[in-house]
């Protein structure tokens, strides 16, 4: 697992819709699923999505603890 994209997932906000601004690891399971079912949106953003589902569903968001309490979470801001 790339440790810079679990970073990310700790300080790119969400771009649209009713998450608008959450962090992408502080997105709901049932909304990652629904992106699941759906479809990820291209590009990192889609990656990202796809990775923090992966880490939910399989019950790893723990992970991202650590990146959280080192301050990686203070970012906030998407591309």
């Amino acid at each position: 697992m790339d440790p810079e994209l679990l970073s990310l997932l700790v300080t790119r906000t969400m771009p649209f819709g009713k998450y608008q601004g959450r962090l992408i690891a502080d997105l709901p399971g049932p909304y990652l699923a629904w992106f699941a079912r759906k479809g990820f949106p291209p590009g990192e953003l889609g990656r990202l999505l796809a990775l923090m589902h992966e880490l939910d569903h399989n019950g790893l968001a723990s992970l991202l603890a650590p990146l959280r309490k080192t301050g990686a979470g203070k970012v906030g801001q998407g591309k």
